[in-house]
């Protein structure tokens, strides 16, 4: 079955403001490339070609800078028109992504990890493969969806944003789903209404022993969502720590 991506560019940027008020905030500059080449980056390096973007009132720039993307994709744009949550986001993209396993990552989330195994493994499987969860240490995850491990350290649930975080395992932005995921979303928003975080979704892959934590360890994920974190990820890419290309270099070349 097919893996393809939704780049989730939405919301109204306000921790970037006034930048934003003139351009989407994905298309801000780590050194010398844009915020999004780097998710995108991430994306093609991981073996997808059919790509969803979704993105404000800027979408427009984002199209001139993509474009229809690399020999073989096929990028679908959606705009949003005004930032409704998560949900309404994700549903805009339906259509282009309904039945097939997709990797939903969030703009924002600029990383080192490479994905091409783990899409290969969902790519390949036969049956549902259920969900892979990217997580990373933070020494406040408060912000964030915050896994709840057993003694034997396996996820047994997922708190969002608590005030007194049960682990320091922070959970979000980027997410490998099986074809069931509309439906868990679906009865997630039913049950959950405007209260909806995809954190609702992620517990159903839990509870139902289907999902994997991916820790990244040592590698690096920064959260390019703030003037601060754009800085240190401009300073990293300078440093040949992040990488935007879309291809993995070649053995023995940099």
């Amino acid at each position: 079955m097919n893996v393809k991506a939704i780049l989730v560019a939405g919301g109204h940027g306000s921790r970037l403001a006034p930048f934003t008020k003139y351009t989407q905030k994905t298309l801000l500059p780590i050194h010398e490339r844009p915020v999004i080449d780097y998710a995108l980056g991430t994306i093609r390096r991981a073996g997808i070609q059919d790509i969803t973007i979704i993105a404000n009132r800027f979408i427009g720039q984002i199209a001139q800078h993509v474009g229809t993307g690399l020999p073989g994709e096929r990028i679908h744009y959606v705009m949003e028109e005004e930032p409704l949550g998560v949900a309404h986001a994700l549903s805009l993209a339906r259509p282009h992504n309904e039945g097939t396993r997709v990797l939903i990552y969030f703009s924002d989330n600029i990383t080192t990890v490479e994905l091409e195994a783990h899409v290969s493994a969902f790519r390949d499987a036969e049956s549902p493969p259920g969900a892979v969860l990217l997580a990373r240490e933070e020494p406040d995850p408060s912000a964030f969806g915050v896994a709840v491990l057993d003694e034997e350290g396996h996820v047994v649930d997922i708190v969002e944003k608590p005030e007194h975080p049960p682990s320091n395992l922070a959970i979000g932005g980027i997410y490998l789903y099986d074809e069931r995921f509309w439906d868990f979303m679906d009865e997630a928003v039913a049950d959950e209404g405007d209260a909806f975080s995809i954190s609702d979704v992620n517990r159903m892959y839990i509870q139902n022993g289907d999902a994997t934590l991916l820790n990244v360890g040592e590698e690096t994920w920064i959260d390019c969502g703030t003037p601060a974190t754009l800085l240190q990820a401009s300073i990293m890419a300078k440093n040949g720590r992040l990488n935007a290309n879309p291809h993995r270099p070649e053995p023995g070349r940099d």
